[in-house]
């Protein structure tokens, strides 16, 4: 029997939801923000999405670009504040995808160490008159596999090699771990759920036996000088969207800022005519990011009472996917914005860390993430990345090419979910995918 559709299901950001198809879906402000902040936000998205340039230069407040970076501005890895990709074609330029680096063991706040040469990123791209530190090539290993029902599928194994390494090779340890910039709605609504309520949540021993062992990953907040619980980041490395967004700021873009006031240079990349100054962005205008990152709502969702998609959510939880795509769960006091607070959202997340299995496995710790483990991620919106960004790439390296492939690299505390989903009809199997379709 196919359960009916449930009251308000529709509004997966609750009253911060906003209705819209359009490729500008991910782009529009929460619904019941103060006008201030609505004023805010379009000064946030400003910064978010024009280009930085490099130093000296006559817009004083937008330049210090570099001199080492993966991308000119925020937008570039999360275009209309969607879902980055792989490159197009092979030696191009990633549209959202870096390499983080690291070598065994932890630094004194239980951080990643730094790879020596090249830190704790590639930056494939560099400032006019300098040489970027390097890039890479991506090969692929094609996996096949076979539906319990005969019909056969083919999976594309990507495979990382460096070229043109500036500073000398790569220690032989080196960790590497492919991360695409994913889509940017609704992080106010997750920063504003309980921590108690994802502790709840966890159960790291499986003492339900279910097969699935959710648990938080702790970080070092820089911004507060404390450990926190992390809930942002493909392992969950980020505490809060302050933290996040300054960390991105110097990571990507090698925009300096109060919190992360060191350059990433080498030799003549070090060279003071580079330097913007420091910081390279307010603190004021820091916020207004922050605002923008937190305040963009999150669409809602379609066709959520045709029998196919019903059919379909029914499904996805006989399978045990709802095991960790929780679809439910309730926003507490925001401490900022009001109109993201007691909210009843429908993000498909538990924000916690889950052993995905080798196939899926970077082997890079990120504090407490083990090399198996990522973050569940939220399927809000997902059903619109085709239309926002153009492309179906998912998981956190892009390498499924669609829903279908994303739910086939599942393994680990994914494994019998998967093989769930293999084991259905044809017709069971696309009702699934239209059901997530429609998120």
């Amino acid at each position: 029997m196919i359960p009916e559709a449930e009251v308000g299901e529709e509004l997966s950001g609750g009253q911060a939801t906003i209705f819209d198809v359009s490729p500008n879906a991910f782009g529009f402000q929460a619904p019941g923000v103060t006008n201030e902040q609505g004023l805010l936000f379009f000064v946030g998205n400003s910064f978010f999405n024009q280009n930085w340039v490099s130093s000296p230069a006559s817009t004083t407040a937008r330049d210090g670009l570099g001199p080492y970076y993966n991308a000119r501005s925020c937008a570039a890895c999360h275009f209309k504040d969607g879902r980055g990709r792989p490159p197009r074609f092979q030696g191009s330029l990633g549209e959202g995808l870096l390499l983080r680096l690291s070598v065994p063991g932890r630094g004194v706040n239980g951080e990643p160490l730094p790879e020596p040469n090249y830190g704790t990123q590639l930056q494939d791209q560099a400032l006019l008159g300098l040489t970027r530190e390097g890039g890479y090539l991506i090969d692929h290993e094609e996996i096949t596999g076979t539906y319990s029902d005969g019909t056969s599928y083919t999976l594309q194994k990507p495979i990382y090699r460096f070229t043109e390494l500036t500073y000398g090779p790569m220690v032989g340890e080196v960790q590497i771990s492919p991360r695409v910039g994913p889509p940017i709605t609704g992080l106010g609504l997750l920063e504003a759920v309980p921590e108690a309520t994802l502790l709840a949540l966890a159960d790291e021993n499986d003492v339900d036996n279910d097969g699935i062992s959710g648990r938080p990953n702790y970080v070092w907040d820089r911004i507060k000088g404390k450990r926190a619980m992390g809930r942002f980041g493909w392992k969950a490395n980020q505490s809060n969207l302050r933290h996040q967004t300054a960390e991105a700021f110097a990571g990507d873009v090698g925009i300096k800022t109060t919190y992360f006031p060191e350059d990433n240079c080498r030799g003549d990349a070090c060279d003071p005519i580079f330097d913007g100054g420091s910081p390279e962005i307010d603190d004021d205008d820091l916020e207004k990011v922050v605002l923008y990152v937190s305040t963009l709502a999150v669409p809602a969702r379609r066709d959520w009472e045709d029998i196919d998609v019903l059919s379909g959510k029914q499904l996805f939880e006989q399978v045990g996917c709802t095991g960790c795509h929780i679809p439910q769960l309730q926003t507490g006091q925001h401490p900022t914005f009001d109109a993201l607070s007691n909210q009843t959202i429908r993000p498909y997340t538990d924000l916690l860390l889950h052993d995905m299995g080798e196939t899926l496995a970077d082997n890079r710790e990120d504090f407490e993430a083990t090399g198996r483990e990522w973050r569940t991620p939220p399927l809000w919106g997902i059903g619109l990345v085709e239309t926002v960004n153009g492309h179906t790439f998912f998981l956190h390296d892009g390498r499924a090419r669609n829903l279908e492939e994303a739910i086939l690299w599942h393994g680990g505390e994914g494994e019998a979910s998967k093989e769930a989903f293999k084991a259905l009809s044809t017709t069971q199997r696309a009702q699934i995918i239209t059901f997530l379709e429609s998120l």
